[in-house]
């Protein structure tokens, strides 16, 4: 009697394992819609990977990759240009600064760095810095006026990498080494969506590290580290991402891209500039390559594992996707939030419907 009973038990279990394993997905979808943020899908590009994006105005539309790609849309993502930068087509272009539909720079990540200017749209290309030094790896670039640009790359003897430029990116210098700010063991910054690097309101310029240490470090001339309790302790940990709401309100994002689900610590909010960071209250779920403020106390963030919106300046996440992206972004004036990643487009509303 006992015996089968015992099956009766198991066999009931299973059944309800199955029904669960039908009806969550239906659930989740149902909850997406219900968060009020419709994710529309596009075209798939022509790009395997897309980590560069920038939106100088609100029809225009850039983004960039491997295999030397790059894309252009003039008409708020209706229609696309894509192209290949040409004698560049091993090149990964992850840090991408558009100024109008025209003027646009690519900078790769990955040894030798090249730095290229487009003033036609993509029709011509024009390499303006480059460097071969053994172990150069560049992950963001960013600009604090039509003139004055940066760009910021990984450790070489100790101390981050940096570039600069006063005439609008057609020539750049190097740093002197010892005003370069120091490293400490086994950091590193990711390049996974060109957002590791940014200008702060303010025009200040700021960057977020991971690897053995992670920090957010901030200056432009003179660097100033800020230790904070952002997860960290080997290679694929620590600040992926970080964006401003404004001179006070910051938000970063991260994880672990090899544990892409796990959410301790993935998540840190400022509300005094940067000089002291928080833990959330319900972080975004998982890893998360790129954060992007969108207005309204609203943050983006995606990741390999989906996409999560904070409309309370950071402090609270909710998944809008399951769909995961490398790069977010918006037009400064934009009324739609654009996603990327790998061979995906995709967009949705600003605000909820």
């Amino acid at each position: 009697m006992s015996g089968k009973t015992s099956a009766a038990t198991v066999k009931a279990s299973q059944y309800k394992t199955f029904i669960l394993t039908l009806l969550l997905p239906l659930l989740f979808s149902h909850v997406m819609a219900q968060s009020g943020y419709s994710i529309h899908p596009h075209d798939p590009p022509p790009i395997k990977s897309i980590r560069g994006m920038s939106m100088p105005d609100n029809g225009v539309i850039w983004v960039s990759g491997t295999e030397g790609k790059v894309g252009r849309s003039t008409d708020h993502g209706a229609h696309w240009d894509w192209m290949t930068v040409p004698g560049y087509d091993s090149c990964d272009w992850r840090s991408l600064v558009a100024f109008s539909d025209k003027r646009a720079l690519l900078l790769n990540a990955g040894e030798p760095a090249h730095l290229v200017l487009t003033t036609d749209g993509g029709a011509t290309w024009k390499e303006v810095y480059s460097n071969h030094t053994k172990g150069i790896f560049f992950d963001g670039m960013a600009f604090r006026n039509a003139k004055e640009g940066i760009a910021i790359g990984d450790p070489i003897n100790g101390r981050f990498t940096i570039i600069r430029t006063k005439d609008s990116g057609n020539t750049w210098q190097a740093d002197p080494f010892e005003a370069l700010p120091l490293a400490k063991e086994g950091e590193a910054i990711f390049a996974a969506s060109g957002t590791s690097v940014r200008i702060m309101p303010g025009g200040q310029a700021c960057f977020v590290t991971g690897g053995t240490n992670t920090r957010f470090i901030s200056g432009w001339e003179r660097w100033t580290p800020i230790e904070w309790n952002f997860t960290h302790g080997s290679p694929g940990t620590g600040a992926f991402s970080v964006a401003f709401a404004d001179k006070q309100r910051g938000v970063a994002v991260g994880g672990d891209y090899t544990k892409d689900t796990a959410t301790a610590r993935n998540c840190l909010i400022t509300k005094d500039g940067g000089r002291t960071w928080q833990a959330v209250a319900a972080p975004p779920g998982g890893y998360r390559s790129c954060v992007q403020y969108i207005g309204h106390d609203t943050f983006v963030a995606t990741g390999t594992s989906g996409t999560d919106i904070s409309e309370d300046g950071g402090l609270n996440w909710y998944k809008i996707s399951k769909e995961g992206y490398h790069v977010a972004g918006i037009a400064p004036a934009g009324k739609r939030v654009w996603l990327a990643g790998s061979k995906k487009l995709a967009s949705f509303g600003r605000f909820k419907l």
